[in-house]
């Protein structure tokens, strides 16, 4: 999903009266089909109705679903439909927006927002020889569903990043029609798809803000996911579940990756800039403490009736309440946990 800040140029063929009046005589219509348009080089379909969003207007066609009005900011939202990303590719769909764009007259006056990135891998399986014991992950949440006793999908974390390994097949049968996949697989049984969640945060965290900024970094950012967030291991009796021997599906999903970036030929340190981000968070957390200083003088204060008392004082009173909450038999597991969680954008 992307979010484009398009500004009008003094020819544009967008008449906002115009398309008003078209969606309210749609409205009164009563009727839920859209209205076949005509936009520059592109055609759609008007909707009757603005969006949960709070566009006022909503076109659609079979490679994008676009939410715009004239007052709005940012003024477009658009989200490119998977039929047409598996077929045409996200570059080629992403140069013909910026293609229509241009043909009704509309020109970006700054970078667009990319809000959310799904990252999908397919495979065949025929057999499911996992079980949600299977994964080892950092998601503290997870949950299962099942149908006639056999499980359909397994998903970890909320929130910013999620992760989902659900049968496609099913899920199109039952829910989403998307029968074009059964051609594009030569299958329509035990498909099985891998599919990682990225909403706007943690995209930011990874420092991918536009779509040129994804072109360079989706790969370093899907090795973080496939060897840190989450892995599918073979069941042992060792304890230590990490240890646990790779599923031979996780291998080949870890080689995939492996060969996204290889191609895109990426320099990991320097793209996500992992200095500069860790320095702007200690400079974050360092503000938070010092507001907590001030206020443990604050009640120092009031409890002994002070006037003031220097940040080297409420520094050593701060000192002396951590050392009694320390634990230090946990310490090394809390840290180990949070370098984990930052390492995925979770600050």
């Amino acid at each position: 999903m992307r979010v484009l800040y398009l500004a009008l140029d003094q020819d544009c063929l967008l008449d906002f009266e115009q398309l008003a009046i078209e969606k309210e005589a749609l409205r009164q219509s009563k009727t839920r089909k859209p209205k076949h348009i005509k936009l520059g080089d592109e055609e759609f379909l008007l909707a009757s109705h603005g969006t949960g969003s709070g566009y006022p207007f909503l076109i659609e066609n079979e490679s994008f679903s676009i939410q715009f009005g004239e007052f709005n900011q940012p003024s477009f939202f658009v989200t490119f439909r998977s039929v047409a990303l598996w077929h045409s590719g996200i570059q080629n769909l992403h140069q013909r927006f910026m293609d229509w764009a241009q043909s009704v007259g509309l020109h970006a006056y700054q970078p667009e927002r990319i809000s959310r990135v799904d990252f999908t891998f397919d495979y065949f399986l025929s057999d499911i020889d996992f079980d949600e014991d299977n994964f080892v992950s950092v998601a503290s949440k997870d949950n299962q569903h099942r149908k006639n006793r056999k499980v359909q999908t397994f998903s970890f974390g909320e929130g910013d990043i999620k992760l989902r390994i659900y049968n496609k097949c099913d899920e199109i049968k039952e829910k989403s029609a998307k029968s074009w996949f059964f051609d594009l697989w030569e299958l329509d049984h035990d498909v099985w798809r891998i599919e990682w969640q990225m909403r706007k945060s943690t995209l930011r965290n990874c420092g991918i803000c536009t779509f040129a900024e994804l072109q360079q970094r989706q790969g370093v950012v899907l090795r973080v996911l496939v060897n840190d967030h989450t892995t599918l291991r073979i069941k042992s009796d060792d304890s230590n579940r990490s240890r646990w021997a790779l599923h031979p599906l996780w291998q080949d999903l870890i080689e995939q990756v492996a060969s996204i970036e290889i191609l895109e030929g990426m320099d990991t340190t320097h793209d996500l800039d992992m200095n500069a981000l860790l320095e702007e968070r200690k400079m974050r957390m360092a503000i938070s403490v010092y507001g907590y200083l001030k206020r443990m003088a604050a009640i120092q204060c009031l409890q002994y009736g002070k006037e003031k008392i220097s940040v080297t004082e409420a520094q050593a009173l701060m000192n002396m309440i951590i050392r009694h909450v320390h634990d230090p038999l946990s310490w090394p597991f809390d840290i180990e946990e949070r370098v984990k969680e930052m390492k995925l954008g979770q600050w």
